[in-house]
């Protein structure tokens, strides 16, 4: 089909890499190169008074005898030509599930550990699984599924071991039973690289929440244009944060396995910062919110020690140590660079816009922070900055081997984005009505608007459905707006919506306005005050600075505030629906 269209440049490659066809050919990959180098640190034992934590390590040549045990396993009980959905937190014995499966016995279907039980339901009838692998924090849900006996579901493997279930250790020993006596029935299962063997949900109600059909070969596609153009290396040490179930989650991983990168896993949110100085964490993939707010409390550190004037004495020197070509920067800021234990280096942002001001800031103290673009329907990379071309607020350029395209764009040049190309899914489980929608013509259509400027670099303007469309025809991108208001030291979150005017008016006439989420240790910090009153005075006056800078129809008209956290999907990000109602 013909389309008025603006065609995205692609990033040149600057790294080699190599293409896999399975999984399974990545992970022979990486156990011959990386043999005896960690491929995972688990924690065993965490720290408690005197008595330090305890760890357990992992090399690839362990990691590949892993996944073929527990594939052989899984195998000798009978589970093969399943479909077998995994729920729990990250873990290793997550990933050998997820390796395992896509070994030859069937299709995956990762779920998110944070749905309620009737989604849980929902998901587990909706994608017909059969087996189900979960962990102890899912007991009582599982407990309830096996009672009302409602899903497909007819084996229950625990990762923990729990009685009533099938132990998970108990299948890993009997598959390494089995190697040992020479049995390679797994090895040899045949596996068909662009079958359809991943089923991923988007986030979403139960109503609404689609599942997503990829391949391995669309996945493969993903991690090998990240490989191109992504500084990854053989050593770094990565932190395990997005969640296993969502694509960057699961695409990331597998691209740290074929770069020799040794992956950690975090304890919990309110543990990042101590788990980076733990394990010495050198590359993060992760969401905007977390990347802001790193960087508002270090800066909020350096205010209270009063060290606001060595910092700007040290961005002087560097910079101008720059321009001669001298990069001292992170022997300057050493000391910021150890509150994420001194050696991060690079961190990767997607899910949703991530501040320029903060991607800059980190630069200044020589931390590289690039900003990726993606959805699950795309495996889920489609475009990326990446440490040679980056322009802070953009999103970059596209991937290696994708084609973007802005698609009928008005006189501003703003259209939607579509994509094709390897990584693409190839359309929604039992869902015609919205592979239709979705796909058209052998094009992605991502429902993302953009536009790109006089160098080539994308810019995010918002999603279509989000769009404020004014009484006047204006156009008013929430996330632009949202971008301003998130610069404020004290904002942690916020969303950007546009109202009536009046309950029973005009639906085209309306007022824009925010919701904002302050903290609320800054202001008393800060301003020695925790009154309300004193704080929305103080936002108000913020907001007017915001609307100096904005066209007319783009002012903030109203907000609200609050210190309470917006309902968010486990990717970080903001439930817009339920947030504005």
């Amino acid at each position: 089909m013909e389309y008025k269209a603006i065609s995205i440049p692609q990033l040149e490659p600057i790294y080699r890499a190599k293409r896999h066809e399975t999984f399974r050919d990545l992970i022979d990959y990486a156990a011959d190169a990386y043999g005896t180098d960690n491929a995972f640190i688990i924690k065993t034992k965490r720290a408690k008074g005197d008595m330090p934590a305890e760890y357990k390590y992992i090399t690839y040549r362990d990691f590949k005898a892993d996944v073929r045990a527990f594939g052989t396993g899984l195998l000798k009980s009978k589970l093969v030509n399943k479909r077998f959905a995994i729920i729990g937190k990250n873990s290793y014995k997550w990933l050998l599930a997820y390796y395992a499966v896509l070994g030859g016995l069937g299709a995956c279907v990762p779920l998110d550990k944070g749905l309620p039980y009737a989604e849980l339901e929902s998901s587990l009838i909706k994608s017909r699984a059969q087996v189900l692998i979960f962990d102890r924090e899912h007991e009582k849900e599982i407990k309830t599924l096996k009672e009302r006996n409602s899903t497909s579901v007819s084996d229950f493997i625990c990762m923990d071991d729990m009685p009533g279930y099938e132990p998970f250790s108990w299948i890993l020993n009997k598959g390494e039973v089995a190697l040992n006596n020479g049995d390679t029935d797994y090895i040899r299962l045949p596996i068909d690289p662009k079958a359809i063997n991943i089923l991923l949900f988007t986030s979403g109600t139960t109503s609404s929440a689609k599942a997503v059909m990829l391949s391995q070969f669309n996945v493969l596609e993903n991690i090998y244009s990240m490989e191109l153009v992504e500084d990854i290396r053989h050593g770094d040490v990565n932190m395990a944060f997005l969640p296993f179930h969502h694509t960057f989650g699961s695409t990331g991983q597998t691209l740290m396995l074929a770069r020799g990168v040794t992956t950690t896993f975090c304890d919990g949110l309110k543990y990042v910062q101590k788990n980076m100085q733990e394990y010495k964490v050198s590359i993060f993939i992760c969401v905007p919110l977390l990347i802001e707010s790193m960087y508002k409390k270090l800066i909020a550190g350096v205010r209270k020690q009063g060290k606001e004037k060595t910092l700007e004495r040290g961005l002087r020197i560097s910079k101008l140590l720059l321009k001669l070509r001298i990069d001292r920067r992170r022997s300057i800021f050493s000391k910021l660079i150890r509150e994420f234990g001194g050696a991060l280096r690079f961190m990767i942002s997607g899910a949703s816009p991530l501040d320029p001001e903060v991607a800059r800031g980190f630069e200044s103290f020589g931390i590289k922070v690039v900003q990726g673009y993606g959805m699950t329907e795309a495996s889920p990379v489609l475009a990326s900055e990446n440490p040679v071309t980056r322009r802070p607020g953009s999103i970059g350029k596209a991937m290696p081997g994708v084609e973007l395209k802005i698609l009928d764009p008005d006189r501003d040049g703003v259209g939607e984005l579509i994509a094709r190309g390897g990584n693409i899914m190839s359309g929604y489980y039992e869902d015609p009505a919205a592979t239709n929608e979705t796909l058209t013509g052998g094009w992605l259509r991502t429902g993302d608007l953009a536009e790109l400027d006089d160098d080539g670099f994308l810019f995010l303007k918002g999603r279509m459905k989000n769009v404020i469309v004014l009484k006047n025809g204006k156009n008013v991108y929430p996330e632009e707006i949202e971008t301003l208001i998130s610069a404020l030291p004290y904002v942690k979150e916020n969303i950007v919506f546009g109202r009536r005017k009046s309950k029973d008016g005009d639906s085209k006439d309306l007022l824009i306005c925010a919701k904002i989420v302050y903290d609320k240790e800054y202001f008393k910090s800060r301003f020695g005050t925790c009154d309300v009153v004193n704080i929305k005075r103080i936002i108000d006056d913020d907001i007017d600075r915001i609307n100096d800078d904005l066209p007319s129809y783009k002012n903030i008209h109203r907000f609200e505030i609050s210190d309470v956290e917006m309902a968010k999907t486990t990717t970080g990000k903001v439930k817009r629906y339920i947030e504005h109602q």
